[in-house]
């Protein structure tokens, strides 16, 4: 593969790990001890809003990084 093509996918991944770096940290990690709900069943969780959007995208550029993690593995 060109030097050029390594060079763009280099960047890229670097670009994406620290989009990755900064979304992860971003994320609002609410962890409170709820006694109410060990004893019984299981409450469905479902994320709204900005939480929705920064798991999707957290979801998205980890994909991403795998992609060109493998890309630059197979171009060397």
């Amino acid at each position: 593969m060109s030097e050029a093509f390594i060079q763009t996918l280099k960047v890229i991944e670097v670009a994406v790990g620290i989009a990755l770096i900064f979304i992860i940290l971003v994320q609002n990690k609410n962890v409170t001890l709820n006694l109410s709900s060990m004893g019984g069943g299981m409450w469905v969780v479902t994320k709204r809003g900005a939480d929705k959007v920064l798991h999707n995208a957290t979801i998205v550029l980890g994909t991403a990084f795998i992609i060109t993690s493998i890309l630059l593995f197979v171009a060397h």
